[in-house]
């Protein structure tokens, strides 16, 4: 299978959804040796801010600032002990680099790195570009920056970067805990997908076929090449990075991230959440999502059991002494998002009880929790580390309240509504 990322990106598309799609990148290069292309892809810049951490400074800072010569205005490199959190801190420090003269903003990294530089340039009209350090998510081409803000996680729709460029003798050389999220997230496109046929099915959301059609595609092929990815195989490392760069093109295409999140994003996050709200540890994004993966399989196969649907009702007293005790101080944040969703206040059931066939049919279409645990087990991964992480406490509180850290339809409702904790 052919990536052609080029064809979809900077112009309109009109498709057979009835929409015009279209995405505003405007060079893509994924290849060996592509960081040697920069000087011409910025040669209209001149005053040019870098932003790397330490750790993403080390693979090719130093590369990219020769490279840059006397474009290269200034360089941000964060300093912090473990993980660079998206935060207001961490766009202050970016925003404190900027000067009158900063015509163009460069980062070096993948997620936190992409996402921090994304919303500053979207806060100042100004645009950037990202040199990719590792294939580990999806979110390189994507419209959504990722945030955490007043302690929660936020994703505010801005504009991809202008170029991605990702070098195979960088990124074949990320950690390989990195490559493997990745990997997991897009094996987490069977849940995302899922979703997005059960939330056009309940709630007519708007569905796109052919991009539907597209990254299911990707996410087969990926699925076919876990072996060579791991071996770190030059080819099978460009088609990751390339899968995951057009994954990201299709959300900034269909202006939502449908088509790559669902259920088991909505885990994760809950995961990374609680770990910031109680300062515990979490897994790299992809890593979440590839165990959450497993994990809303699951839930699907408990669903498809049932029968006769038989619903249970929680009080909205119940629910807020949950979030309370999950979410702390910050239960009044989470409380917000669903009042201002209204998700509680729309009474889904007797729409379940019409339509049930219909949602197991499409519910049965994901592969199995056992199927997907094998995907990831031939990517190395512990499948007992999951637990081992969280227990199983953490993990049954995702599943019935990780839904609400997002106004998005997904099985974790129907999960919620049918089965008992």
């Amino acid at each position: 299978m052919k990536l052609d990322i080029a064809s979809y990106c900077n112009r309109e598309i009109s498709c057979s959804c009835g929409h015009t799609h279209f995405c505003p990148i405007s060079e893509v290069v994924v290849e060996k040796g592509a960081l040697a292309k920069l000087p011409g892809l910025v040669k209209e810049y001149s005053h040019i801010l870098l932003v790397a951490d330490e750790n993403t400074y080390k693979t090719c800072g130093d590369q990219v600032s020769a490279l840059l010569g006397d474009k290269l205005e200034s360089t941000l490199i964060y300093h912090c002990e473990g993980l660079l959190v998206p935060d207001e801190k961490a766009v202050a420090e970016l925003e404190a680099k900027l000067t009158a003269q900063t015509d163009f903003i460069i980062g070096i990294g993948s997620g936190v790195i992409n996402d921090v530089c994304k919303y500053v340039v979207f806060q100042r009209e100004m645009e950037y570009a990202i040199i990719a350090t590792a294939p580990s998510m999806d979110g390189y081409a994507s419209s959504g920056a990722a945030m955490i803000m007043g302690g929660m996680k936020i994703t505010y729709t801005t504009r991809p970067p202008k170029m991605i460029i990702a070098d195979v003798d960088v990124v074949k050389n990320a950690p390989m805990d990195m490559i493997r999220a990745g990997y997991g997230d897009i094996i987490g496109k069977y849940s995302a997908l899922n979703d997005w046929r059960l939330s056009h099915l309940i709630n007519n959301e708007y569905f796109c076929q052919e991009i539907y059609d597209l990254v299911m595609d990707v996410t087969n092929e990926i699925r076919g090449q876990v072996e060579q990815i791991i071996a770190r195989d030059d080819d099978a490392i460009e088609f990751l990075t390339n899968a995951l760069v057009l994954i990201g093109v299709t959300l900034s295409l269909l202006g939502s991230t449908r088509p790559g999140s669902g259920s088991e994003h909505h885990l994760s996050h809950f995961f990374e959440i609680v770990g910031l709200i109680h300062d515990e540890p979490y897994f790299l994004h992809g890593t979440d999502v590839a165990y959450s993966t497993v994990v809303t399989a699951g839930m699907r196969e408990e669903l498809c059991k049932i029968e006769v649907p038989e619903f249970i009702t929680v009080s909205a007293e119940e629910r807020k002494a949950e979030y309370a005790r999950i979410y702390g101080s910050y239960a009044g944040e989470v409380q917000a998002i669903q009042d201002n969703a209204g998700s509680y206040e729309r009474n889904l059931n007797p729409v379940y009880a019409q339509k049930w066939q219909e949602m197991k049919a499409i519910m049965s279409e994901c592969p199995t929790a056992a199927e997907i645990t094998k995907m990831f087990v031939d990517a190395g991964y512990d499948m007992d580390e999951f637990e081992r992480m969280y227990g199983a406490e953490k993990i049954r509180d995702a599943m019935f309240y990780g839904k609400d850290l997002k106004d998005r339809y997904s099985v974790l409702w129907p999960y919620y509504a049918l089965i008992r904790k």
